[in-house]
């Protein structure tokens, strides 16, 4: 019988190391990253009245980690804000890249904006929207977490389809 209760603390043990947990990270928050969004970041150079704009979106990570501490998966929310852009801006591509500012690199997270749902600016050239729950690849949240300055985010506009505004990722949570 003794054996019989040792196999079950050992069971219950190695169960309970090797499952997954939901995280807010290290601090009790939700990995948080920002953005400015600006068009002379750009590799493209951005053309017509679009140049003026600007704008910051904040990504914010749900994530399940294992017991080590790595992403095992994950959702992202995304909040972006635009203004200084013409009114009536189409904005119909919205995501973030893997590589270094200058480059033209894969995109690895998309929000789920496309030209079929596109948004538009303002009468006032600014607009503010939001995706929820977009799936997210635990590597590529991994990737972020370790070094956030290795990915951009940039939002694409049908006058500037190369992208309209980027920014550097950087951690703020």
């Amino acid at each position: 019988m003794k054996r019989a209760g040792l196999l079950f603390v050992g069971l219950l043990f190695a169960v309970s190391c090797g499952s997954s947990s939901s995280t807010t990270g290290p601090t009790g928050t939700k990995p948080t990253f920002t953005a400015t969004l600006l068009p002379a970041n750009e590799v493209t150079a951005v053309v017509g009245g679009e140049a003026a704009g600007s704008g910051n979106v904040t990504v914010t990570f749900d994530t399940t980690t294992n017991s080590a501490g790595q992403v095992t998966a994950a959702t992202a929310t995304f909040v972006v804000n635009l203004t200084g852009f013409p009114p009536g801006t189409n904005i119909n591509l919205a995501h973030i890249h893997q590589g270094a500012s200058g480059c033209v690199c894969p995109v690895v997270i998309s929000t789920t904006l496309t030209a079929s749902d596109q948004v538009q600016t303002t009468s006032a050239g600014s607009i503010t929207f939001v995706r929820s729950s977009v799936p997210a690849g635990a590597d590529v949240v991994q990737g972020i977490i370790n070094n956030p300055s290795g990915y951009y985010f940039n939002v694409h506009s049908t006058n500037n389809p190369q992208g309209v505004a980027r920014g550097v990722l950087a951690r703020v949570q």
